[in-house]
């Protein structure tokens, strides 16, 4: 009799654990990774959103078997906050995972750095990279200057307001924020300058013409102060950078600059035109600006790049010592 109960009791226990493994397996299996994305889902979860709300719209992208495997994630977390925001998930992530992610507020971007010295057509380039924006709608906001009409209201585009700087995007940033972005960057850094009564417009466009004309911040000012020697003189800046913009904005840049555009009639070819071009060629940096606001004062009429590989200029004040300048650098370039 005893050997029957105890036998009983054993198959209640192994009966009583089959059970228990079964009811795991199967809630392992159903809060387990989820298979349903073979790539990567993005899902964009807005401010107010309630958390049925938010587990439906992920069973809806397959990152979970059903609402109500989110939900039980909730339910163990009832404290925790989620967050606002675009998130990226990829295949195999369980609930807990997915609910961590949210609720940390780990949100997707990417982060984009434009260099000084960039110009639109550049930026639209680096951004068009990035799967966020694409190339033309960061060009047809450019073109707007409404958001410096504070700052310059003569501004044709935001050429030269876009602060070259390291930025966040996400997928659901238009390239109308991506440019207000960089416009705030340019107005906190301008602030930062303490530019007195300074006309943005010219000192944005002479900065711009200086970081292109050279890489080396030590020789900012010195570039700035031949640009305002020759500007005070009345004589054409000569500035390539600015034929190269020329051929950019008529869409005609193949990479080299040509005789014609030498000769080229548009405002921005300062080889036809004396004085500043219409506004700037492209976004300088917080060391141009300055330079721009403060040039040396030398006397300066001239300098060509240095044959040495240093990106320097050897600088000359009369057009005789400026040929010869001339000559040696393209005899040193020869050899």
């Amino acid at each position: 009799m005893a050997s029957r109960s105890g036998l009983r009791r054993f198959f209640t226990v192994v009966l009583l654990l089959l059970m228990l493994g079964g009811v795991s397996a199967a809630g392992l299996w159903y809060l387990g990774p989820y298979r349903a994305p073979q790539e990567e889902t993005f899902i964009e979860i807005q401010h107010g959103m309630s958390t049925r709300a938010i587990a439906g719209m992920l069973a809806s992208q397959g990152l979970v078997r059903s609402n109500w495997a989110f939900l039980a994630a909730r339910l163990l977390h009832p404290r925790s906050k989620l967050q606002a925001g675009e998130f990226r998930f990829g295949p195999e992530q369980t609930p807990f995972e997915i609910f961590d992610k949210i609720s940390r507020g780990l949100v997707y971007f990417e982060v984009v750095t434009i260099p000084e010295g960039s110009n639109m057509f550049d930026i639209a380039a680096i951004i068009d990279k990035t799967n966020t924006i694409k190339a033309d709608e960061f060009l047809k906001a450019a073109a707007d200057p409404e958001p410096v009409r504070d700052l310059d209201p003569t501004a044709r585009t935001l050429e030269g307001y876009l602060f070259p700087s390291t930025y966040e995007v996400t997928h659901s940033t238009t390239a109308k924020q991506l440019c207000r972005m960089m416009t705030n960057e340019f107005h906190r850094e301008w602030r930062g300058l303490a530019a007195g009564d300074a006309d943005p417009h010219r000192v944005v466009t002479l900065a711009s013409l200086v970081e292109k004309e050279t890489g080396l911040k030590a020789e900012r000012t010195l570039v700035a102060g031949v640009f305002a020697n020759r500007l005070r003189l009345n004589m054409p800046l000569q500035c390539d950078p600015t034929t190269v913009y020329a051929a950019l904005i008529e869409n005609r840049y193949r990479g080299v600059i040509h005789k014609s555009d030498l000769a080229s009639a548009n405002p921005y070819n300062t080889y036809a035109h004396a004085g500043l071009p219409p506004g700037p060629i492209a976004n300088p940096g917080a060391q141009s600006l300055k330079a721009a606001l403060h040039p040396e004062p030398v006397n300066y009429l001239f300098f060509v790049a240095r044959a040495d590989g240093s990106g320097g200029h050897h600088f000359t004040a009369t057009l005789a010592e400026h040929e010869k300048a001339v000559a040696e650098f393209r005899k040193a370039s020869r050899q």
